[in-house]
């Protein structure tokens, strides 16, 4: 896209505006309209609409089950040739009711499975992740090439996470003149493989090194993307300087102080779609807002009765999480009897680690009154129980951003949360939520004693509520620190 300008949000008009000329791929395995497994599906269905507003945004996402499913009659518009092990594949296009253009990598093979995106239905990683992630790189780089039987050719990649980030070398190894962002969601997912696979996935031998996709004796699809990438971004700013230190860097930390240094580093704070509205919400069996809270109060009630819970005059407790170390449910098994002091409750929904979830099973066994455990997710479920809880518990190790703590305070749900990447950006302590600075069951506990502390001084906690239920997290901040990074990386292409 060279000699194009890529026009700040401001000067383009409001959301009804027509699209301007930049075309963008957002390259994702996964989205909320289909299939998601965390907040990277919420983000991959809302982002690229909100960068629709600003540009010709579209999305590439695998052909997994769900999606053939629910899209029968879906178009095919191309067929992509294979390169190395990586199998040819089709390419299929389909038009969301609200406009949305959605390219399908369509190979049976490798994504028309039982189980999500990345494991099988026992929950264990299909052994061939790397030709499936490496063909929905492959298949962005071949748009970005053109494709003869498409009319459309994307100007930008936008690569989200270690499943799309092996595209950032592809388009260095074939010499595309395209740039790339990569947007990493969680450093901790890096999709490491063995060292035997670069010939099947048509990386070149030179190219595993420590300045290429080597680490630790394995092809790394993150590293290469950090490495290849003209620019990176991640979802908080917290999160962009912690990933720079040997804390949080996951090994990773040297590369990405260098790219800090060079300018290519940017933390943007994820947003929310307008939907997370309890005043219009169709899933709550009570709407309410922050001036009316007979609704949330009868939502609290049906959310006890849903769950099976005792009538209580104490606080109520939320999870809606995965549940896995890095969230710190440990931290929150250990200050059980906090919570449950006093009438206090904790309603949990979520999935993941088996060893967690059984442990969350035992403790609603013993105290059925008190805890109550749903494992799966469910978003109307999630709805409901952000609409009926008092607190939401986010004791998080780390989080690079974390959105439901903005779900939680736009509907009246004050967040404890340590104070780790976007929660310390996006929780106000003592005036939306509660924060603590370390990552131990005591420091929770000190935080739940401040947050019942609260609830038993009701002015507090309404001002409390009012305040966190004003608050506005919406993309429109991100959208011009996206479209300023796309600059960015347009202009090293153009002078390269």
């Amino acid at each position: 896209m060279s000699g194009k300008t890529v026009k700040a949000e401001a000067e383009l008009g409001d959301e009804n505006g027509t699209p301007e000329s930049c075309r963008l791929l957002f390259v994702t395995s996964e989205i909320a309209d289909f299939l998601k497994v965390g907040g990277l599906g919420e983000v991959s269905a809302s982002l690229p609409r909100a960068l629709r507003r600003v540009s010709d945004a579209r999305v590439l996402l695998p052909g997994y089950r769900g999606v053939l499913a629910a899209n029968p009659a879906m178009r095919i518009v191309a067929t992509l040739p294979g390169l190395a092990d990586i199998p040819s594949c089709e390419l299929g296009e389909i038009i969301t009711p609200d406009g949305l253009t959605i390219h399908i990598v369509i190979a049976a093979h490798l994504f028309d499975r039982p189980g999500s995106a990345y494991c099988d239905d026992k929950a264990a990683p299909w052994d061939d992740n790397d030709l499936r992630f490496a063909r929905l790189a492959l298949a962005a780089v071949q748009l970005a090439q053109g494709v003869p039987s498409m009319d459309w050719q994307p100007d930008i990649l936008h690569l989200n996470d270690w499943p799309g980030a092996l595209a950032a070398g592809y388009l260095r190894w074939q010499r595309v003149p395209v740039p790339s962002i990569l947007t990493i969601h969680n450093l901790a997912y890096q999709g490491n493989f063995a060292a035997d696979r670069l010939e099947r996935l048509a990386i070149p031998r030179d190219a595993f090194s420590m300045e290429g996709v080597e680490f630790h004796g394995k092809v790394s699809f993150l590293k290469a993307g950090i490495y290849y990438a003209s620019e990176i971004t991640t979802v908080s700013s917290a999160y962009a300087r912690e990933i720079t230190t040997p804390e949080y860097g996951c090994g990773l930390d040297g590369l990405l102080r260098a790219r800090s240094q060079q300018g290519r580093l940017t933390g943007i704070l994820n947003g929310i779609d307008e939907s997370w509205d309890p005043s219009r919400d169709p899933h709550l069996p009570h709407r309410f807002d922050a001036a009316n809270w007979q609704g949330k109060e009868a939502n609290a009630q049906h959310l006890r009765e849903a769950f099976g819970l005792s009538v209580t005059r104490g606080p109520l407790f939320a999870v809606v999480s995965r549940l896995v170390h890095q969230k710190g449910l440990d931290l929150t098994m250990a200050a059980i009897d906090a919570i449950v002091r006093d009438g206090g409750q904790l309603v949990v929904t979520g999935e993941g680690e088996p060893e967690v979830e059984d442990a969350l099973r035992a403790a609603a066994a013993q105290r059925p009154d008190a805890i109550a455990v749903k494992i799966g997710y469910d978003e109307p479920a999630a709805r409901r129980i952000f609409a009926g809880s008092d607190f939401l518990l986010m004791p998080s190790r780390f989080e690079p951003c974390g959105l439901s703590q903005m779900y939680a305070q736009r509907f009246g749900s004050l967040p404890i949360a340590h104070n780790t990447g976007g929660l310390g950006e996006t929780i106000q302590d003592g005036a939306t939520g509660f924060l603590f600075e370390r990552p131990k069951a005591e420091s929770l506990v000190g935080a739940i004693q401040r947050a019942k502390s609260v609830f038993m001084r009701k002015d507090d906690l309404g001002a409390m509520r009012r305040t966190a239920m004003k608050r506005s997290f919406g993309w429109r901040h991100a959208v011009p620190s996206y479209l300023a990074v796309y600059q960015r990386a347009l202009g090293r292409i153009a002078t390269a």
